[in-house]
């Protein structure tokens, strides 16, 4: 099913290295919780051996309404360490996260100093065809200026900016005050930005760190070995697509334009928004008139995407391959998130050479 609905039924409070029924970490080991497999994925590299990492989404269980089960509420209460996406993504977590976890450190990574954020675009057609030029809406999030050196990371370097990312961690329930849950400011799938990753794993390090500085050496090193498996898995994905950069796409949702971006895709229309609200008739109508006179190569969707609503619009014949923005069927762990950027390349270009 589409990204959006189906990220707000299930986010929910289960572990995937912490599985039900699994017993809990050492009271004297770093326990880290994070929301989405691509978040325990960046957290899992840093961590290494030295700390557990839940992650608190299963397939089947809603953020709007979360009801935990004891041990998935001690893990959270027992977490030294709270790493998530926000509130814009999954705003049923924040609660969760003040009631159960009030001591615990989080990192908000939307609000990591310069995480690309790229606000929600809205109507069927992308005809500016930018190929990742910068956005009219563009914002790196500036929120935390606090930030000590990180010379650990000196190879991120396609990240000058970024060189002051630090432990950018101290968000605690009383930080959170100022989100509107109702209506993100932006596209809140920042992680299908590599950048982003790069610079996240910057904050995951010293928070960790700062935590548990016996291990600190080691998970700064994790943290740069890091860094060189996700500029490898980048590298590779911007060559798989180099071929189909210019080659126009649509898609059911348009969830991916930080992937776009990052590699320089060319996406001509959409049938949702990144909302992923449904579309009416007369956006169905300027999609399927569109799509007649510039048709695509392919069609990006996502799994239990109506195929109904894209008959109505897509040319016939046109090749549609389905993607997940979470890595949902890749095995969990430190080599999910470089996998999925892979993975989503490799759809892509194959679909749009068929």
């Amino acid at each position: 099913m589409p990204l959006m609905p189906s990220l707000l039924r299930t986010l929910t409070a289960s572990a995937a290295v912490l599985t039900l029924g699994a017993p809990m970490a050492l009271a004297d080991e770093l326990l880290s919780v994070t929301d989405i497999p691509p978040v325990h994925s960046l957290v899992s590299m840093v961590s290494g051996d030295d700390a557990e990492v839940a992650l608190l989404w299963t397939p089947a269980s809603s953020a709007h309404s979360i009801a935990l089960k004891p041990s998935q509420a001690r893990a959270i209460g027992n977490a030294s360490l709270v790493v998530w996406i926000g509130p814009e993504l999954s705003p049923g977590l924040e609660d969760q996260f003040t009631a159960l976890a009030p001591n615990a450190r989080q990192i908000v990574l939307s609000d990591v100093a310069g995480t690309l954020h790229l606000a929600f675009r809205e109507g069927s057609l992308m005809d500016d065809h930018d190929h990742g030029a910068p956005a009219a809406h563009e914002d790196h999030s500036d929120t935390h200026d606090d930030h000590d050196d990180h010379d650990d990371h000196d190879d991120h370097d396609d990240h000058d900016d970024h060189d002051d990312h630090d432990d950018h961690d101290d968000h605690t329930a009383e930080h959170h005050d100022d989100h509107n849950h109702s209506d993100a400011a932006y596209d809140p799938h920042m992680w299908l930005s590599p950048e982003n990753a790069l610079i996240w794993l910057d904050a995951i390090a010293n928070a960790m760190a700062e935590i548990d500085p016996e291990n600190a050496d080691s998970y700064q090193a994790n943290a740069s070995e890091g860094v060189a498996r996700i500029k490898a898995a980048r590298d590779a994905a911007k060559s798989t697509l180099s071929a189909v950069q210019n080659r126009p796409l649509a898609t059911s949702h348009d969830a991916f334009q930080y992937f776009e971006k990052a590699f320089e895709l060319t996406l001509i229309g959409a049938l949702s928004d990144g909302d992923d609200a449904a579309p009416g008739p007369a956006r169905l109508a300027e999609l399927r008139d569109h799509l007649a006179e510039e048709p695509p190569v392919c069609i990006l969707t996502e799994p239990g995407t109506d195929a109904r609503l894209l008959d109505a619009v897509a040319p016939e014949g046109t090749p549609r391959v389905a993607l997940d923005p979470l890595g949902s069927d890749l095995p969990r762990g430190a080599d999910l998130y470089p996998a999925l950027i892979e993975d989503l390349a490799t759809r892509i270009a194959d679909c749009a050479t068929q």
